[in-house]
């Protein structure tokens, strides 16, 4: 094959047409005299829309997925001394947001699999100081909810779903977002859905908790009929008009972003069978958020690592590629604090093996068959050396 360029790009979702045209709607609106940015009527249909989207009872946007879990970590009162139960292979704001809180972050080994959590190795780490769990939806492949529901029953320790990677996921069939305590969600700029570069969401269907994590969001404030009441101490975590006006037009679109990176996924994984050298991912189809596509290199069975595999990929071929992720103990700010991979056998070798492809919503058939060439010339030329 002749050489080109697929690069691995920042943006994950589709800009279209429609979403310049609520841009340019709200900010003309904003031009005329009796115009600004407030109030909000875009937040509460944005909130009411993706709520019945992700089959929750509420749903409260935030600035970011990271400030969901910050929310959610201060609503479940979690702080010095508390544990959190987490999976080390994510990114790094899921456990920083147990620390940031004086919490200890306790990391749980990933199923082989799946490379989610495994509620079986979470069931073991569990201790009175225990306070909440963390799963991840890794790469948009829901994790085991019917398990952590146990979990949860058993123990009465609330479970919140990192849920970055899975706008629009099911589970049996159903959406994720009502599930465990909460869900948290992200439409960063490299997300399947994106709100102008930044953007998240707390799902739930407990109202309770929905109207405190609300307050912390707004300053603390509950509105009535006598005016603006503060009844406890918030922030401000909103998103801008313009942002709930994308998210609109984002989330009409959104099934079928992740139809498109679904049918692509499933098709790389197509041209990779037989390759005895990577590991494929699982649940690509109906139901898997289709964030990433994350191959593994067989390190058992090549005599080189992930990086030169990476390296050559796109020095080579120009295959830009991603890793999704370092384990979140070998960061700098984690070591500082004690932070190590004991117990995590599977982690550990898997966060050395995996390599994220470029399959977007664009991806065309030629870029798969391309990608799957290089990566198949790759291997067999490293092999070699």
């Amino acid at each position: 094959m002749k050489i080109r360029s697929v690069p691995f790009i920042a943006m994950g979702g589709l800009y279209e047409q429609d979403d310049l045209e609520a841009v340019t709607r709200v900010t003309t609106a904003a031009m005329q005299e009796s115009g600004n940015f407030f109030p909000l009527p875009e937040e509460n249909d944005f909130q009411n829309a993706l709520a019945r989207h992700e089959g929750a009872k509420k749903a409260i946007a935030v600035n970011a997925c990271g400030t969901a879990l910050d929310c959610c970590m201060m609503a479940l009162g979690i702080g010095a001394g508390d544990e959190v139960i987490t999976t080390p292979m994510t990114f790094v704001c899921t456990a920083g947001t147990a620390i940031a809180q004086g919490a200890r972050a306790v990391f749980a080994d990933i199923d082989p699999v799946t490379l989610n959590l495994d509620p079986a190795q979470v069931r073991a780490k569990i201790t009175p100081r225990t306070k909440a769990i963390l799963p991840v939806h890794f790469g948009g492949l829901p994790c085991d909810l019917d398990a952590f529901d146990r979990i949860t029953e058993e123990t009465g320790v609330p479970v919140i779903y990192d849920a970055a990677h899975a706008v629009g996921a099911r589970y049996k069939g159903q959406p994720i977002g009502g599930r465990g305590k909460a869900s948290c969600h992200s439409f960063q700029s490299n997300k399947n859905m994106t709100c102008l570069g930044e953007g998240g969401a707390v799902t739930t269907d407990d109202e309770a908790f929905a109207e405190q994590v609300r307050q912390l969001k707004t300053f603390g404030y509950v509105y009535g009929s006598s005016g603006v009441r503060v009844v406890s101490i918030g922030f401000n975590y909103r998103m801008t008009k313009a942002q709930y006006a994308v998210g609109l037009t984002q989330l009409a679109k959104i099934d079928r972003v992740i139809q498109a990176r679904q049918e692509r996924m499933v098709r790389l994984n197509e041209l990779l069978v037989g390759v005895e050298e990577v590991l494929l991912p699982v649940g690509h189809g109906p139901g898997h958020g289709s964030h990433l596509h994350v191959i593994r290199l067989d390190t058992d069975r090549v005599g080189f690592s992930t990086p030169a595999f990476v390296a050559h990929l796109k020095d080579k071929y120009q295959v830009g590629t991603a890793k999704h992720y370092p384990a979140v103990w070998g960061w700098e700010a984690l070591q500082k604090l004690g932070y190590t991979g004991e117990g995590c056998p599977v982690a550990a070798k898997v966060c050395e093996q995996v390599v994220s492809t470029p399959v977007f919503p664009r991806t065309t058939e030629e870029d798969l068959q391309y990608i799957a060439w290089a990566i198949k010339q790759t291997i067999v030329e490293l092999k070699k050396q």
